[in-house]
């Protein structure tokens, strides 16, 4: 009994040391982004094209979607987000346009056509392959239909000064607007595209491993960069051990005593 208690003390001081030092180092609950697997987009989403055309987004959604949010102004995450997006295209062996798309989409109401198109013109660039230019495309949007996309997908972020404070991720919608998957982060491999797409273009949704490693890594707003949780990991591995040894005590067996 003395044990139980001793171990059952350990576990409960650990734990709240764990959650009171992790709780510290959380982000602010207005920035992230939760996950929508499953939920289905809004029909009535407009975007501007870089022609300065409006677009309803569910009328592109003809194949396998990335939707990558972002703002082309940003100072921080966003460049290498998209350099990375297009580092991801020129490697994988999936053909942009025929398997997949991708629409960058800026949050930022005040951003317009020129800039989208300035940007687009400049990702295209480092891919240094023949690809469909009508695969990989940039969009701006209003405030409204801004606030309608960064909802439906649980894109949270926060205005500091001229500039915002994000996170990034693809976001992956098959061609009935259906959120599939999210790979977060700002580096991507060619397999976990491949795989997020042949998913997609089934109509499966599940978490991916880089939603195990974002459990590891947090976004730093002042740094602007993912950095590695030290006090989540270290209390989760005592938690772990906690409860491994508490239920070795329990289970193991008791010896009986030999009788005279």
């Amino acid at each position: 009994m003395k044990i139980f208690i001793i171990l059952f003390s350990f576990f409960a001081l650990s734990f709240s040391t764990f959650s009171q030092a992790d709780s510290q180092l959380q982000l602010d609950p207005e920035i992230g982004i939760t996950e929508k697997l499953d939920e289905y987009l809004p029909d009535d989403i407009v975007i501007i094209n870089t022609n300065g055309e409006r677009e309803y987004l569910s009328a592109l959604l003809d194949k396998p979607t990335v939707i990558a949010i972002v703002y082309y102004r940003c100072p921080g995450i966003c460049s290498p987000f998209m350099t990375s997006v297009a580092e991801v295209v020129q490697n994988s062996s999936l053909e942009i346009g025929k398997d997949y798309q991708i629409l960058n989409i800026s949050f930022d109401p005040t951003e317009g056509p020129m800039l989208s198109l300035a940007n687009q013109n400049s990702y295209h660039m480092l891919v240094k392959k023949d690809f469909d230019p009508n695969g990989y495309r940039f969009f701006t949007t209003d405030s409204l239909n801004s606030r309608k996309l960064t909802e439906a997908v649980g894109f949270n972020y926060k205005r500091q000064g001229l500039d915002f404070v994000h996170t990034s991720a693809m976001i992956f919608v098959s061609d009935e607007g259906k959120i599939t998957r999210y790979l977060h982060g700002t580096y991507f491999l060619p397999m976990d595209l491949k795989l997020a797409v042949v998913e997609t273009a089934q109509g499966k949704s599940g978490p991916s491993m880089s939603r195990v490693l974002s459990y590891c890594y947090s976004y730093d707003p002042q740094g602007q960069a993912y950095v590695f949780n030290v006090t989540k990991v270290a209390g989760t591995i005592i938690i772990f051990f906690a409860l491994t040894i508490f239920l070795f005590l329990v289970l193991k067996p008791k010896k009986q005593k030999v009788q005279n």
